[in-house]
């Protein structure tokens, strides 16, 4: 029993959330598993970081982790990634691994009562996503998706654009990313492949999960695998998006256009000093002529200033936010599982010839 000097201590405060309850210095201690395409970019922003430190990297290919080892001679390097998953030193786990892996490993993660972040998309099916969904919330653990986009400029700025009403009335977005090459080894088509990317800005821009989605493909160089394909949304309220995919074009091409009642936006990401263009640009009918006519607006174009920051890098800050804050991330698992749910869907019409998919 509590004596009565003990009843009168003012109790102590409860510590700051942390990664490691090691208290409100603490950093959260990253392991990478994956170290291919996206791994490096990964790796880089992580150790840049103040609030975070990098302390394991693992990838099936001793080849890629020898450089790594140059210039980052602290990290445990391992061609298992078991050892990261386990280990009670990592609190955090960043899966940048072909899509057919990212389940077991972010639920292995997660049981092991870790942060996830992993790539887009999310998981190999909706019914994975859910899973993880559930496992995270069970377990009190963070599940983040890496849907860069959603935290690049230009793309937040379009969202005000819209949010404010400045654009008036959404008729359709029509989206282009295409390049050649870079066909994938796990088997991805080219909608789960490139689509993620647009149907995660899409997903942001409008804010609401279309009601139809249908899609036509085609494979031209191996079987079975589209390497081009056309997806068609169409969403409450009337808004239309058409997204085209190819790894079979002469040119890398990533640019949106949307189209508004009052005003247009153009967002090219491969245009170095203007990304968005907003035309104060439409069509309306002339309400005072007796005939059926269209008046034209031919106002001006303007790019608005942006101040930029590396999208990746405000990701990786905002995974560091939640897990501090204990609180969902923006792109968090319900977030990355929309996205799989129209990836499936699309990928399910294009295989019955484009059927109309109702979500």
């Amino acid at each position: 029993m509590k004596t009565e000097e003990q009843k009168r201590r003012p109790s102590k405060k409860p510590r700051a959330h942390t990664a490691s309850s090691k208290g409100p210095s603490a950093v959260v201690r990253i392991g990478v598993i994956g170290f291919g395409y996206w791994g490096p970019n990964l790796v880089r922003n992580f150790q840049d970081l103040d609030r975070s430190r990098v302390v394991a990297v693992a990838d099936l290919r001793k080849s890629v982790l020898t450089p790594l080892a140059k210039r980052y001679p602290a990290l445990r390097l391992t061609t298992v990634h078991q050892e990261i998953l386990r280990d009670p030193a990592v609190d955090a786990v960043v899966i940048a691994t072909p899509v057919s892996t990212h389940f077991e490993l972010a639920q292995t993660a997660l049981q092991a009562g870790k942060h996830v972040l992993v790539e887009k998309p999310l998981a190999a099916s909706s019914s994975e996503g859910t899973e993880l969904i559930n496992l995270a919330r069970r377990k009190g653990r963070i599940l983040m998706v890496g849907h860069t986009f959603e935290y690049n400029p230009a793309v937040l700025k379009v969202a005000e654009l819209l949010k404010s009403q400045e654009l008036g009335e959404l008729y359709y977005i029509d989206s282009v990313r295409v390049n050649l090459g870079r066909y994938q080894s796990d088997g991805r088509n080219v909608i789960w492949d490139l689509a993620p990317h647009d149907l995660s800005i899409i997903l942001h821009w409008v804010g609401k999960i279309p009601q139809r989605v249908s899609a036509f493909g085609q494979a031209y160089l191996q079987k079975g695998t589209a390497d081009v394909a056309f997806i068609r949304m169409e969403f409450p309220g009337g808004t239309l998006a058409h997204v085209h995919l190819s790894w079979l074009a002469p040119a890398k091409i990533r640019r949106m256009t949307l189209v508004g009642s009052k005003k247009m936006v153009l967002y090219d990401d491969l245009d170095p000093s203007e990304k968005l263009k907003i035309a104060d640009r439409g069509a309306h009918l002339d309400a005072n002529s007796t005939e059926v006519r269209v008046d034209y607006r031919m106002g001006d174009v303007v790019s608005p200033h942006l101040d930029f920051k590396e999208p990746l890098k405000t990701e990786c800050e905002h995974f560091l936010d939640s897990i501090f804050g204990n609180r969902p991330p923006r792109t968090d698992g319900e977030n990355g599982n929309r996205v799989v749910r129209i990836l499936e869907a699309a990928d399910q019409s294009m295989k019955e010839g484009g059927r109309v998919i109702s979500l």
